[in-house]
């Protein structure tokens, strides 16, 4: 529960998501019980202790150790062999990464490359492939059109409106399109969208319903 993670919990919170927090430093899990929906004091390579608490249900675990490598290596072996369906780790260097995803991790994060923000974004909607903070409340992400809009034309999703965010571009095959009001949406499209934050959660809301 260093800075990077408490930021994950904190948007992950803001999205309203069940937050389960671990961390061995009781102090620590005092401050976060206030605002995740479960805060547990434990050591996570303890496997034992993760099974009680129940972590094989977790739909995804983000290992947010820090300088402690091998915790954070121990941590990722510990919660594959517990069956947990995705497990992000925060990774130091090109080595440590190296060493996790041989463990099974299904995906390793660098602080320094990407937001807090951005993780929890992309955890909460299963369909945001990218998150790029523009400033404090707006973002440029990516998401995968889904089987509601595919066939759709720019013109009659009218997210402009609806959303009070823009389709800026379409990928498709690896090539970049301009979207007219006449564009068709096809599948295994990745629409380039900006808004506020909150008019994109609400879109991603409505998209995943």
């Amino acid at each position: 529960m260093g800075r990077f993670g408490q930021s994950v919990v904190e948007e992950l919170i803001k999205k309203e998501a069940d937050v389960l927090v671990i961390d061995r430093d009781p102090e620590r899990i005092a401050k976060m019980s206030k605002i995740a929906t479960h805060a547990v004091t434990l050591d996570t390579t303890d496997d034992q202790a993760l099974k009680e608490v129940g972590i094989g249900s977790i739909d995804h675990v983000v290992v947010a150790i820090g300088k402690d490598l091998q915790s954070s290596i121990l941590t990722t072996l510990v919660l594959k062999n517990l069956g947990v369906e995705k497990v992000t780790v925060k990774v130091q260097d090109e080595n440590h990464a190296l060493i996790v995803l041989k463990l099974g991790a299904d995906e390793i994060i660098q602080p320094e490359q990407q937001s807090g923000k951005r993780l929890a974004s992309k955890i909460v909607s299963d369909n945001v492939l990218d998150y790029i903070d523009l400033n404090e409340s707006h973002s440029f992400i990516v998401v995968l059109a889904k089987s509601k809009i595919i066939d759709s034309t720019i013109i009659n999703l009218d997210v402009r409106n609806k959303f009070k965010i823009n389709i800026v571009a379409v990928r498709r095959d690896g090539n970049i399109i301009i979207p007219t009001p006449d564009t068709v949406i096809e599948e295994l499209d990745q629409l380039l969208l900006i808004g506020s934050n909150n008019d994109l959660d609400r879109f991603n809301g409505w998209l995943k319903k």
